[in-house]
């Protein structure tokens, strides 16, 4: 058998996306790590190295995060998370995705123009879930896309399309340091990536209050609803997540339906799970030093 070479988070993201297949096609039951590996054209121990740099946790140990059931096993943990935020004082922009994020928001006046007098600036990046487009103005990142479902050239026409009045320029080094902190890369270096959201005003309180919702849990369209103090507009408030323009950034893939199911995504359930279980096992693995040291 002979390994795939490359390293990088693309490469990684594409093995967890193969072994989301093959864990659900075996109906729940555990895979050896033999045979998944096997499944995967890799051997064992670069199958273990690369899931072990990738989330932090053992191939046998994630699988359950993988789970069709771990969607609903977050939203039983959960006690109405953006409750939680608000009484600590995580709420809204004071959170900002871990403190290395700052936003402005967009006029409604400029919103309406469809981005005419911007300037957007576009490129490919590498995502821990596979190629991602980006996009920003002079003030912050505006737009985050995934290709791995949809495909590099649906993407990129979605998330643009957003704009059709701007002017877009490609230039992938303009946003290379904004985009490394939005996904974490280095956080010891202090950067932070500004976010400029456009959209409308009702869009960006939702998206505000999805910045409350802290890594490695969830919450449901409900109680955003009742967190912008809007709790009819249960139906409003899903359609303001599917158009969240920031995925992963503004972290829309945290949102489920009442029954634990995972609802929509716009870039891809696949994507979605990966999200959470990829943000769930970490919260753990970091979780569990602190338990051994008390």
């Amino acid at each position: 058998m002979r390994d795939e070479t490359p390293d990088t988070p693309a490469y990684h993201y594409g093995v967890i996306a193969r072994a989301i297949e093959r864990i659900d096609a075996a109906g729940g039951g555990a895979l050896p790590l033999d045979r998944l590996a096997a499944d995967l054209n890799m051997s064992p121990a670069h199958f273990q190295r690369v899931f072990t740099r990738w989330v932090g946790v053992s191939p046998k140990r994630y699988q359950q995060y993988l789970t069709l059931d771990h969607a609903k096993q977050l939203l039983a943990e959960h006690k109405t998370m953006l409750e939680t935020a608000d009484a600590t004082g995580l709420s809204g922009g004071g959170r900002l995705h871990d403190l290395f994020l700052r936003w402005e928001a967009m006029s409604p006046g400029e919103y309406a123009r469809g981005g005419e007098g911007l300037k957007i600036y576009w490129g490919w990046v590498d995502s821990p879930f596979g190629p991602a487009i980006v996009a920003a103005t002079k003030r912050g990142i505006c737009g985050v896309g995934f290709a791995g479902e949809v495909g590099a050239e649906a993407a990129m026409a979605d998330l643009l399309g957003r704009w059709p009045k701007a002017d877009f320029v490609e230039d992938p080094m303009m946003l290379r340091t904004w985009a490394m902190a939005a996904f974490g890369a280095d956080r010891t270096k202090g950067d932070t990536a500004p976010l400029y959201l456009i959209g409308a005003p009702f869009q960006i309180k939702v998206w505000e209050a999805l910045l409350a919702i802290p890594s490695g849990q969830v919450t449901t369209y409900s109680d955003v609803a009742h967190q912008i103090g809007s709790p009819r507009a249960v139906r409003a408030v899903g359609t303001a997540v599917g158009r969240n323009p920031l995925s992963w950034i503004i972290p829309c893939h945290r949102v489920l339906r009442k029954s634990g199911g995972l609802g929509g995504y716009h870039w891809g359930l696949g994507v979605k799970r990966a999200m959470l279980a990829w943000e769930r096992a970490r919260a753990d693995a970091a979780e569990e030093p602190r338990q051994i040291r008390a």
